[in-house]
């Protein structure tokens, strides 16, 4: 089995097909579900605007219809489940109704089932979400990996206390996610992780510090618990003879190390226990130390639902070991895959929207440009690409869309064509720093194509005040066309370059690499990069 490799396309199908039995070490997943929300917006544009190509790709996951039911019907028919997990979902089903909790219940049974199968029999589970479904969740887990392979309900302090109270909040602020964690068996793979401690413990129990180091300690008994009847030692140290928990060589060696301590003449002697020598708190089921992404943070790309890195580390580092391999089937924008990559595991990450699938390696490009990894479920040739255009124009346009840098857009399943099938983001040296402009990207996935698709992008443009227009064909651009195209002038930098204001790039040529010709870029879900100051001019990093 592949590791090291990027999936496009639906889990279910995925894990089915390509991930073996008992062949991954850790599960780590987010599924995406906000009752508040449509459908879970995974991803914003720089300006913040809903990414409606998300919102279409995960409607039907999320609304109850034909594909719910098809898939409660499979639960109940299935040999594979057990039978507390069937009359579960029944239950569900008959108390909650056909609605969209239980779309999203349905979809997680069938995928759980799947997830114990490919886990090792020393593997471990962690299952992220909030309390508007955790409690249905637990129960669904209990069917399917055991009661008694429950392990811990970690409660994740995610964000600091709301502030909408005085704009008439009428209930408790939410401020915590749920992590369910799993195993598949009673022998699982195990590292204990410690916090450090909290200053005022610190303050309190190591109050005391060493002049010559500025190291803390705290003083420990030396005397042995049970005296005599334990078998503890007796003789004089420094005066006072106790029954001692070390034998008088050892004692004689602390002494000389510094490590005994006599606070004055006739009192007993004490143990010098540095803080810098002890490991820590062991870690606990409640997590306040790893805050979420600050606005202003490195790792921050603009997705609403991102994770922090230290929140994946700490999961992988407690239930895998290097070489491992670590599966997220909902990998979003990729933080577990990156958690895993930083610390020697190798991964499988599998998402249903090439936006994903194209964040994903722009990451990892950027972060480990020397790894190899592969991704499958995309084209890889102008042959696959038509391919893809022949079986979901759609998908084709946001895979074209992702292929270049940018953002898909449209719900292709309301409204008429708008002309835009996705933006590109792009800063330039001017006046206002910070400000995003964006490019109009129209995808043509077949037929012929004349000057009057470059007269149409020009139209949209201009109505949606673009600075430009860039055409993904399929087909070899006509000679009108590249005529047509020219009429639109050029952008003109504040750097002094100028640009295209129309740009025509045939699939072919962005299957080699070419990229549109404009000024700085911006990932369609970072937010706008910050100027710094480099020898004099300023330097946008991104």
């Amino acid at each position: 089995m592949d590791t090291n490799i990027l999936y496009y396309g639906d889990n279910l199908k995925i894990l089915r097909e390509h991930i073996h039995d008992s062949s991954v070490d850790l599960v780590y997943l987010d599924p995406p579900f906000n009752s508040k929300a449509t459908y879970n917006v995974l991803f914003k544009e720089p300006t913040g605007k809903p990414s409606e190509a998300q919102i279409t790709a995960f409607e039907d996951t999320w609304r109850w219809g034909i594909e719910s039911e098809r898939t409660l019907l499979e639960i109940n028919n299935s040999k594979l489940l057990p039978p507390s997990t069937k009359d579960l979902m029944n239950l569900l089903s008959s108390s909650l109704g056909r609605n969209d909790m239980m779309a999203y219940l349905v979809m997680m049974c069938i995928r759980l089932v799947e997830l114990r199968r490919v886990l090792k029999e020393t593997g471990s589970i962690y299952l992220h979400c909030d309390p508007t479904a955790s409690h249905y969740l637990k129960l669904l887990m209990d069917t399917i990996f055991l009661p008694e392979n429950f392990r811990t309900e970690i409660i994740w302090k995610r964000s600091s206390a709301h502030s909408d109270t005085k704009q008439g909040r009428r209930q408790h602020g939410r401020i915590h996610d749920v992590l369910l964690f799993y195993t598949k068996g009673q022998d699982w793979i195990w590292n204990p992780i410690y916090a450090e401690y909290d200053p005022g413990y610190v303050e309190q129990f190591y109050k005391y510090v060493e002049p010559e180091t500025g190291r803390r300690y705290r003083l420990g008994d030396l005397t042995g618990p049970g005296g005599a009847a334990k078998g503890n030692p007796s003789y004089d140290v420094m005066g006072v003879t106790r029954y001692w928990r070390y034998s008088r060589e050892r004692m004689e060696e602390l002494i000389k190390e510094g490590r005994i301590v006599q606070s004055s003449p006739g009192t007993v002697p004490a143990y010098k226990r540095y803080l810098d020598e002890m490991l820590g708190v062991p870690l606990q089921d409640v997590w306040t130390d790893i805050g979420p992404i600050a606005a202003q943070a490195a790792e921050r790309l603009g997705y609403p639902t991102q994770k922090p890195s230290a929140l994946l580390e700490r999961i992988i580092q407690a239930s895998s070991n290097e070489g491992d391999v670590v599966l997220d089937p909902f990998c979003g924008c990729g933080t577990a895959l990156i958690a895993a990559q930083k610390l020697n595991r190798k991964w499988i990450g599998i998402d249903i929207t090439h936006l994903s699938i194209g964040i994903m390696k722009w990451r990892l490009d950027t972060m480990f440009p020397v790894i190899k990894y592969k991704v499958t479920g995309e084209p890889e040739d102008l042959e696959g690409a038509r391919e893809l255009a022949r079986e979901n124009k759609y998908e084709f346009q946001w895979w074209a869309v992702s292929k270049i840098g940018g953002q898909p857009y449209g719900d292709k399943k309301k409204g008429a064509d708008t002309g835009i099938d996705g933006y590109l983001y792009f800063t330039d040296y001017s006046a206002e720093k910070d400000k995003v402009k964006k490019a109009i990207i129209s995808v043509k996935a077949g037929g012929q194509v004349h000057s009057s698709v470059i007269r149409d992008l020009g139209h949209v443009i201009d109505r949606e005040k673009a600075d430009f227009g860039i055409l993904l064909t399929l087909e070899e651009p006509t000679q009108p066309m590249v005529k047509e195209s020219a009429t639109k002038g050029f952008y003109s930098s504040q750097t002094g370059h100028d640009y295209p204001r129309i740009q025509i790039l045939t699939i072919e040529q962005v299957l080699q690499g070419k990229k549109p010709n404009i000024p700085v870029w911006v990932a369609p879900i970072q937010a706008p990069p910050t100027p710094v100051k480099v020898e004099g001019k300023t330097r946008r990093l991104l």
